[in-house]
């Protein structure tokens, strides 16, 4: 979850529009998706894919990338977010809709 100050939305949507090409060009990097909460406008959820943890904790956390990825976006946070790691269930398939 990442809560981005009130008013500032528009203004993290075009910076985040810019650092996905970061953490897209990441090796280990298999895909991401942004969501705003219909509840909460200034509340967003981030969903990273990575081919293992140390993909994100090691390669793109210990990266330049991230460097600027920080720049790009950590001033809109409050509070700063906490990040979790998750494992799909298994004999529970991701559904886009489509089936």
């Amino acid at each position: 979850m990442l809560d981005v100050i009130a008013g500032r939305q528009a203004e993290f949507e075009a910076a985040f529009r810019q650092a996905q090409r970061i953490i897209a060009s990441m090796p280990g990097y298999r895909s991401h998706e942004l969501q705003r909460c219909l509840e909460h406008g200034s509340r967003y959820l981030l969903l990273v894919r990575w081919d293992t943890l140390e993909a994100h904790t090691v390669g793109f956390r210990g990266s330049a990338g991230y460097q600027e990825w920080k720049r790009l976006l950590h001033h809109f946070y409050d509070p700063f977010p906490t990040v979790e790691h998750f494992v799909a269930v298994a004999g529970v398939p991701a559904m886009d809709g489509s089936n």
